[in-house]
């Protein structure tokens, strides 16, 4: 198959392109910049340079295509409302391109305040109280009754490796800023997590054979506490490890300050029966054991 990936010179986009590759798929990727075209090329795809506010291009692309996957996304938290809206029209864009085709468009999403305070599964639907990107992402779904065969990969909001950790990467920058590697109250709160590659293969496997309209969870770890994400990262790079309160929680950690402060375990037991999708990679304490210091 050929698939159209935006996003493809990233941190998961170029995983989910050298997965691609790897079961034989032809690939081609969206990227913003020079570098980025390099960096997909050098993958064995196909770049394509521009972003996703041309939805024409995007359009013209995912129609040429027998399959997209949407990961592309502007993360300035300054504009975190209107990168929603503006992923709302890409979804619309690709979607119009491949109606009626029952060609897949698997796009990312995140278990993040899916289900504050229980075990969130697949089957939960997120409102925007729970993120301002699920309108877009229950119309992504919708599509599957306009002929596309429309999934959606929930990521966990800590895909890792060595050298990147999701929001756990901006607790590693505050710890460094402050000197002190922090958790909000007891750090009892637990944030689902998944080796990068991991992450790749199920947007392979949902791409490929995702039945339309259904989410699925790339969540490896089910829920690992903010505590112990704190003390590994304190270990790695000999910092001492202390509480903050969750009134000084935005001050200190910023725009994850309210992730940090929400227990939100998702599983994955669905998605791994569905699709026989296994998670090998390193578990999320292991990797920033071994974290690639600068």
């Amino acid at each position: 198959m050929r698939f159209f990936v935006t996003g493809a010179s990233g941190f998961i986009g170029s995983a989910v392109v050298a997965e691609l590759r790897g079961a034989g798929h032809e690939v081609v990727g969206l990227t913003r910049s020079e570098a980025g075209e390099a960096a997909v090329a050098a993958l064995g795809a196909e770049p394509v340079r521009g972003t996703i506010e041309d939805t024409d291009l995007l359009h013209d692309v995912a129609e040429r295509a027998d399959g997209v996957i949407h990961l592309a996304f502007n993360h300035d938290f300054s504009r975190f409302a209107e990168s929603a809206r503006e992923e709302a029209a890409v979804i619309a864009a690709l979607g119009d391109a491949l109606a009626g085709t029952g060609h897949p468009l698997t796009v990312a999403s995140g278990t993040m305040g899916l289900a504050p305070g229980r075990i969130a599964v697949e089957s939960d639907i997120p409102t925007p109280n729970s993120n301002p990107r699920s309108t877009a992402w229950n119309a992504a779904l919708a599509l599957a009754g306009r002929g596309v065969r429309a999934t959606a990969v929930r990521l966990a909001p800590s895909v890792h490796d060595t050298s990147r950790a999701g929001f756990g990467s901006v607790l590693i920058e505050s710890a460094q800023r402050a000197g002190v590697s922090g958790y909000v109250d007891g750090g009892e709160q637990r944030w689902p997590a998944v080796h990068v590659t991991d992450a790749a293969k199920l947007f392979r496997l949902a791409a490929e054979k995702g039945e339309a309209g259904k989410a699925y969870h790339a969540v490896g770890e089910q829920g690992v506490k903010v505590r112990e994400i704190a003390d590994a990262i304190g270990r790695r790079l000999g910092l001492p490890v202390q509480s903050v309160p969750a009134g000084e929680a935005s001050e200190r950690f910023g725009f994850v300050a309210g992730p940090i402060s929400i227990d939100s375990p998702a599983s994955s037991e669905w998605t791994r029966q569905a699709l026989g999708w296994t998670p090998t990679g390193p578990g999320l304490l292991a990797d920033l054991a071994r974290w690639e210091l600068s």
